[in-house]
């Protein structure tokens, strides 16, 4: 179990975060409380907690005080993770020159802070192993200290050793991506086969390559680049070597994100931390295999929303069900991502835009985006859709499902319109209504709504109406002894003599020779 130690001036803090996380779960326990820095001074002496997660703004000495204390004068130096309620750059930035691990804000995310938590394992175990078993170390929790820079000058030996590296050469951290998508079956892949095909491509064969595995299917290659590049050789041709290489042992398409060269083992966080910055450009840099820190830094990333001209066509256009018109659209759409240099999370921000928009047209006409097959697809597209032309591949997928959609529900909609009007006709007959009001009360083109009624009932609209009318007239007739223009008038003729003209074509007698009839006069 790792000691962990709580520091922050609020009680109530404290015993929250202690209950917030399964600590023992999690491999660590916590071990005492400290109300400000000074206690928290004292007991990391006394203590030697292997992690204390303080707080910023504390009376008698403050988070960082505390770190800077430790840091200079103490025996004894455990990890930091900083936590607190104010978003302050600058205060990240001394904390992080301080060399805390990470910078939580308040109010604690029990989720952000078991991913911490997990991450510093690996680095509080290789702090343990170095002091109980010297230089037997696990690769991962090896490179992982080394890239994250947790270690101190006196460190940096043992490190070396166990890497089987040297402490000064020239050196790269090399990102590979390998791209995945669900509709590609792909060969199962792990960092002993990256390592096996690493040393198929080294100048020197025997030299040792560290390999790390991020996350799945993001590793990190440790390369001294005087083992890799032979001195005739050029590195770029190396890389384009290893790239082919590694494509074809994984069976996936592959990406390589080149970071800066050091010139010390120790510095290895820089040109790790350069190598994943260099993914912000994956999308920019479009279809290139190998994509260089060197080249890309400092250039401008488009970190903002998508044109609202073409958010607005696209969605209009997918409404109105043209795949034409709207697969232009997408091409634009994903033209603008490469030529304006789109960041990863403007893509992500502009494509989680889109789908909120089909998703709340979906609602707004009494559908279930739940039926959209390619919805939880597209909702996590970042796990897979690597690539910007497997994300366009897939959003051009959804979005025709959603079109099609859209459609079936449209249709649906004009079912149950259609049968609203003709109740609305059966209980306003008597008004003096036509098929043109009734167009405009419900908010349809009249034209649309004639053909729609004969298409639905095989009859006309104003056939439909006459047919009640005088329907009701007979009744009138039958039941009441009504003048004809009182009849008349009830059932919504506003001329006598024109309901019985109707009355008369429709049922080839006039209204006063049918009643005369069922009183059996001739």
């Amino acid at each position: 179990m790792y000691k962990v130690l709580l520091v922050d001036d609020e009680i109530f803090v404290r015993k929250g975060l202690k209950n917030l996380m399964d600590w023992e779960s999690l491999g660590y326990e916590i071990c005492d409380e400290a109300g400000n820095g000074q206690e928290a001074l004292e007991k990391i002496q006394l203590l030697e907690p292997d992690l204390v997660i303080a707080d910023i703004r504390m009376p008698v000495l403050d988070g960082l005080e505390l770190i800077h204390r430790v840091t200079e004068e103490g025996a004894y130096r455990p990890t930091f993770i900083i936590v607190s309620g104010y978003h302050d750059f600058q205060y990240a930035q001394r904390a992080l020159r301080y060399g805390v691990h990470d910078y939580i804000l308040k109010p604690i995310d029990e989720v952000e802070l078991e991913t911490t938590l997990k991450a510093l394992s690996g680095t509080l175990g290789l702090k343990k192993l170095t002091t109980l078993a010297g230089d037997s170390f696990v690769t991962d929790s090896i490179v992982e200290t080394l890239v994250q820079g947790q270690f101190s000058e006196e460190d940096k030996g043992a490190l070396s050793a166990a890497l089987q590296m040297p402490e000064i050469s020239r050196f790269q951290y090399v990102l590979v991506e390998l791209h995945t998508n669900p509709n590609t079956p792909s060969l199962e892949w792990t960092a002993k086969e990256l390592t096996a095909v690493m040393q198929s491509v080294m100048a020197n064969p025997v030299s040792k390559v560290p390999v790390y595995e991020q996350i799945s299917g993001l590793y990190g290659l440790l390369v001294d680049l005087e083992q890799f590049v032979t001195s005739e050789g050029r590195l770029e041709s190396a890389y384009l070597s290893l790239h082919a290489a590694i494509t074809k042992a994984s069976g996936r398409p592959v990406t390589l994100y080149i970071g800066k060269p050091v010139d010390h083992l120790q510095e290895m966080n820089l040109s790790y931390r350069s190598a994943n910055e260099t993914m912000s450009y994956k999308y920019a840099e479009n279809g290139a295999s190998v994509i260089y820190a060197s080249q890309v830094q400092g250039t401008p990333l488009y970190y903002f929303d998508v044109d609202s001209e073409v958010y607005s066509r696209l969605l209009e256009r997918l409404e109105e069900n043209n795949a034409e018109l709207y697969e232009q659209d997408i091409e634009l759409l994903f033209r603008q991502f490469v030529e304006k240099r789109f960041a990863p999370n403007a893509v992500a921000n502009t494509i989680t835009r889109f789908v909120i928009g089909i998703i709340n047209i979906i609602r707004k006409m009494e559908g279930d985006e739940k039926r959209l097959r390619k919805l939880p697809l597209i909702m996590d597209w970042q796990g897979s859709y690597s690539r910007l032309q497997d994300l366009k591949s897939l959003f051009v997928d959804f979005l025709h499902e959603a079109a099609a959609y859209l459609a079936e529900l449209r249709n649906e909609q004009s079912k149950g319109g259609i049968e609203r009007i003709k109740k609305y006709i059966e209980v306003s007959y008597t008004e003096n209504i036509s098929l043109k009001s009734i167009a405009g009360k419900f908010y349809m083109n009249s034209v649309y709504l004639g053909q729609l009624f004969r298409k639905t009932y095989g009859v006309y609209f104003n056939d439909f109406l006459l047919q009640i009318r005088i329907s009701e007239a007979k009744k009138l007739l039958r039941q009441t002894d009504f003048r004809m223009y009182e009849i008349a008038e009830k059932v919504g003729f506003q001329n006598a003599d024109y309901f019985v003209t109707q009355f008369e074509k429709l049922e080839k007698v006039t209204p006063t020779d049918y009643r005369n009839k069922l009183l059996g006069k001739k």
